[in-house]
């Protein structure tokens, strides 16, 4: 209750006001939140939401070592000689080391339907050991989605790129169609011209830039 947390002290700092309780039987040991990341303990963020204290925390029971000077995938900085709470490593291949601060990040960035081993791509095994290890992987679509990184690839190119345009209202004008139409490079799409300006007639449909078609600086018709 809400009153036995008010007196309940916390075994890191010991003030009062300590509502997390190790889940391990017979273990009495109760921590704040921000006490008990700083003191190495577990919170599992799925079903029961448990916690642990810093001596009943669950641990990977992956066999195996890194190799010496392996550094962490992540952030290249070296690892631990050996697993631990702070030097993770991923079930299935066994071979990508991650500190535990850098794939918390990673997993927070991506999102569940993107989270998985940064070396192999393995999800089946790797995200419910991340889950059983507290790490927390939010249910939401990847941060790069949500924060528009790719919005510009949805744009169509809008303007002429000939050497010289003969719109007199400017490389942007475009029309539906005559003079001012704009066709874009049939093979990178990332330019333009306006038929007058290319001396395109109403024919022809398409166009290549002189990139794509061979015709760029040094190169000849």
């Amino acid at each position: 209750t809400g009153r036995l947390c008010s007196l309940q002290r916390c075994f890191a700092c010991g003030e009062r006001g300590a509502c997390i309780s190790c889940q391990a039987k017979g273990c009495s040991r109760s921590f704040h939140l921000p006490c008990a990341s700083k003191h190495g303990c577990v919170t599992q963020f799925f079903r029961k939401f448990k916690s642990f204290c810093w001596e009943h925390r669950p641990e990977q029971t992956v066999q195996a070592r890194p190799e010496p000077d392996t550094t962490c995938i992540i952030c290249l900085e070296p690892v631990e000689e050996q697993i631990s709470h702070t030097t993770m490593v991923c079930p299935a291949c066994k071979g990508a080391w991650f500190h535990r601060t850098c794939i918390w990040g990673q997993a927070v960035s991506a999102g569940r339907s993107c989270f998985r081993c940064p070396h192999c791509n393995n999800k089946r095994k790797f995200v419910p050991e991340m889950l059983r290890m507290g790490i927390f992987i939010p249910l939401r679509t990847p941060a790069w989605e949500e924060e528009g990184a790719y919005e510009d690839l949805n744009e169509r190119h809008s303007w002429c790129n000939a050497s010289q345009c003969l719109s007199r209202q400017g490389r942007h004008q475009v029309e539906e169609s005559g003079p001012w139409e704009l066709l874009l490079c049939s093979s990178c799409a990332s330019k333009g011209t306006h038929r007058r300006c290319s001396a395109l007639g109403t024919a022809i449909d398409t166009w290549e830039c002189d990139e794509c078609a061979g015709l760029g600086p040094g190169k000849r018709p």
